[in-house]
């Protein structure tokens, strides 16, 4: 095992992951820019190192400070959270090069699974579904091609990234020529490659993310489904687990083909499997995250497994306990709650935190690293905390969310707290009847969002 592991990330997943390798005995050091030089996870932290100014690319962006900051306080290991460097195959090298172990995936399965069109050609290998569309990326007329053989409407896709950068919805083939410039640019503009495939618009979808964990020795385990159709401009809002859109068949189908997939390509680590299922039940490949996602803790209440742990766990050489299914039981929400303005078009709302309390009592998480005075600096992703319950029915779930929802305290700076209790209390959700579209479609009805 370990003795020292150098956290190559900051926030709540810096907390998270330091916490997980104090329970291990393992000693945490943390890197910080100037901006969270005051930061609850460098507080936490046996060591510490400031790695740069406030913008994150010369900061928590920078390898060579990252890595820098390992050797020198003698590290052996470097976990990298999700965001920031967590899939950047570059870091993986950089650490191998410099005798420290990465706790996540291999260089090599990063890079294949970090081009989206590699990505499908392997899953394609393995007997994976795909949705209908190109075969990695094209030019406008292969597109053209791709789009009347898969039939309008369609989306086209940045080869090199995600999150929405270079994504464009194409109704009909009049629109072609101008999307596909435009998502061009964007994705050239975020990645740095403006290469775009196409992919049939299934609609509507329910997006359902399949977790795995993998040990150095071909051992895989699945963590069952997490549900994460509730989406604003592709990034999620609420996850659960188990999805209301899957039957015990259709489960068993994609947990099987994943754990396939993972042997066929040499998975390791912890990693996701995302999917869309359309109205039929069908489902199809979207991508693998090769690290650890913001909602792990919606498998972790679900399995009573410790994700965290068991990434440390296996790079340090361990073989997991168990293979094949986890055992599962109950209904587990995760809540995202960011500094943003609902009423001001989500608007970001850094600041000073002036008072927080968290929710508490039975089957109530929070995972934050925010309290009472916590500044919100500009310069990072929004999200200060989230909320994730556990009970044993998806009604008795729902109806713990909102009673935790109503009891946390955020003053000082607006957040989407009250957006999420008007998800959670409207009749799609209550129904689990829900798809990636709803968030648009609820729009124009919720409360909160009265004054955007």
């Amino acid at each position: 095992m370990f003795d020292r592991v150098l956290v190559a990330n900051r926030g709540e997943i810096a907390v998270r992951v330091i916490r997980a390798l104090h329970e291990l005995g393992i000693e945490a050091v943390a890197v910080f820019s100037m901006a969270d030089r005051d930061a609850l996870h460098v507080e936490l932290a046996d060591h510490s190192v400031c790695i740069g100014p406030p913008a994150a690319a010369e900061s928590y962006l920078s390898i060579s400070n990252v890595v820098a900051a390992a050797v020198t306080t003698g590290c052996d290991a470097v976990h990298p959270g999700y965001g920031f460097l967590a899939e950047n195959a570059e870091l993986v090298h950089a650490c191998v090069d410099n005798d420290l172990a990465f706790i996540g995936p291999t260089a090599e399965v990063v890079e294949q699974m970090g081009d989206k069109v590699r990505a499908k050609e392997a899953m394609h290998a393995a007997g994976v579904p795909l949705v209908p569309g190109s075969e990695g990326a094209v030019g406008l007329e292969q597109a053209r091609r791709a789009a009347l053989e898969a039939g309008f409407p369609v989306l086209l896709k940045a080869a090199a990234g995600g999150g929405g950068k270079g994504m464009r919805l194409v109704s009909s083939e009049d629109e072609l020529e101008n999307a596909f410039g435009a998502a061009s640019a964007e994705a050239n503009a975020a990645f740095g490659d403006g290469a775009v495939y196409v992919e049939k618009l299934v609609s509507p979808a329910r997006h359902v993310e399949i977790q795995v964990l993998c040990d150095a020795e071909g051992g895989v385990l699945t963590l069952g489904e997490r549900e994460c159709s509730i989406q604003r401009r592709h990034q999620k809002l609420v996850e659960e687990s188990p999805s209301t859109a899957l039957d015990a068949g259709t489960r068993e189908a994609m947990e099987s083909m994943v754990a396939a997939a993972c042997e066929a390509i040499g998975y390791r680590n912890a990693g996701t499997f995302e999917f869309l299922v359309g109205p039929d039940g069908a489902f199809y490949f979207i991508e693998v995250n090769c690290r650890l996602q913001v909602e792990h803790p919606v498998s972790e209440l679900v399995t009573g497994i410790d994700i965290v742990r068991e990434q440390v766990r296996i790079a340090a050489g361990e073989r997991l306990a168990v293979t094949g299914r986890a055992a599962r039981s109950g209904h587990a929400l995760e809540i995202r709650i960011n500094a943003e303005d609902p009423a001001r078009g989500f608007l970001p709302s850094p600041g000073t935190v002036t008072r927080f309390v968290p929710p508490l009592g039975p089957g109530v998480r929070v995972d934050t690293a925010v309290g009472s005075g916590s500044e919100i600096p500009p310069y990072y992703d929004s999200m200060i905390a989230k909320v994730i319950v556990w009970d044993d029915t998806r009604d008795a779930a729902i109806v713990r969310a909102e009673r935790a929802l109503r009891e946390l305290v955020v003053e000082g700076i607006p957040t989407t707290r009250d957006l999420a209790l008007d998800v959670l209390g409207s009749r799609e959700f209550r129904r689990g009847e829900y798809s990636t579209s709803t968030m648009t479609e609820l729009e124009h009805r919720l409360p909160s969002l009265a004054s955007a």
